[in-house]
């Protein structure tokens, strides 16, 4: 037992045993410098040197371009683009959003699928919130006033709105059924011969431009103005999706396609921000 324990103090004391490190000149062996130092600090010494040189190397990669030479850590400019596509995809979903909301809007007016009562109390809430009394008038104002009524009925003010203009008649023929949100009848049935030609009320976009098995072949126009147009039981269409239209260009001809078709007639609807407009407001069919 004295033996192992005697061995254990003997380990023990070499590791701290000083030891002498001297530097001497070859030629003149005269000793220039020298200093002392056991197993134990020159082990500590060590590890604290590398240390710090870890840490210094650290610092110059981390805070400095170096970084870039390394594999596999992305440059300045590479995480840039990451941020740009990353801000350009939240755009997108955001977008998708809004287009999604749009076109249920436009799946509501192909299926008819309104609620009446919403649209009639959101009007008699924008009747109420401007409507004022007027001052009593002379005869004369009154006649006055009709006849300019009569005059601009089929006219949009352009003092309202630049972007407001004349609507073009989509067809010549005797209206069958007239506008009657009552009924869920959000448009006006025109009767036409087969294969009248349809044309567009105003310049605009095609958003839709397809077969459903209710309506036929339907087209649908997104006009600058904010409004759209709706065009349905057409016997064939002329303009794809995406395609540029002028007022009065052929992009339809008139049918009796769909199981709601009763006959050959154009059903034509107007819509503006998500409520339907009567198309005798702004449309003579009379000439």
């Amino acid at each position: 037992m004295k033996t192992k324990k005697s061995e254990k103090v003997s380990k023990l004391k070499k590791l701290l045993d000083q030891y002498r490190v001297a530097i001497i000149d070859e030629e003149t062996f005269e000793e220039k410098f020298h200093f002392k130092a056991s197993r134990v600090t020159a082990s500590l010494s060590i590890i604290l040197y590398s240390i710090f040189i870890s840490t210094i190397t650290y610092i110059l990669i981390a805070f400095s371009p170096i970084k870039e030479f390394v594999p596999g850590y992305p440059s300045s400019k590479l995480r840039m683009t990451a941020i740009s596509n990353s801000i350009r995809f939240d755009s997108i979903i955001d977008n998708f959003e809004k287009q999604k909301i749009y076109f249920n809007s436009i799946k509501k007016a192909l299926s008819g699928d309104i609620d009446v009562t919403q649209i009639q109390s959101g009007t008699i809430q924008n009747f109420s919130a401007t409507n004022a009394p007027f001052p009593e008038v002379s005869k004369e104002d009154s006649e006055l006033r009709q006849f300019v009524a009569q005059e601009e009925k089929y006219n949009f003010n352009p003092s309202i709105n630049s972007n407001l203009y004349i609507l073009y008649p989509p067809a010549k023929g005797v209206v069958s059924q007239k506008f009657n949100p009552g009924d869920n009848h959000f448009a006006i049935d025109i009767s036409l011969e087969e294969n009248t030609p349809i044309n567009s009320v105003a310049e605009g976009t095609v958003i839709f431009s397809e077969w459903t098995a209710q309506t036929g072949y339907v087209i649908i126009i997104e006009h600058p103005s904010g409004f759209i147009s709706v065009y349905k039981h057409n016997s064939s269409i002329t303009k794809n999706q995406g395609d540029s239209v002028e007022s009065g260009e052929v992009i339809a001809r008139a049918g009796n396609t769909g199981e709601f078709s009763t006959g050959f007639h154009l059903h034509f609807e107007l819509w503006s921000e998500g409520y339907p407009l009567n198309p005798e407001d702004f449309i003579d069919f009379s000439r």
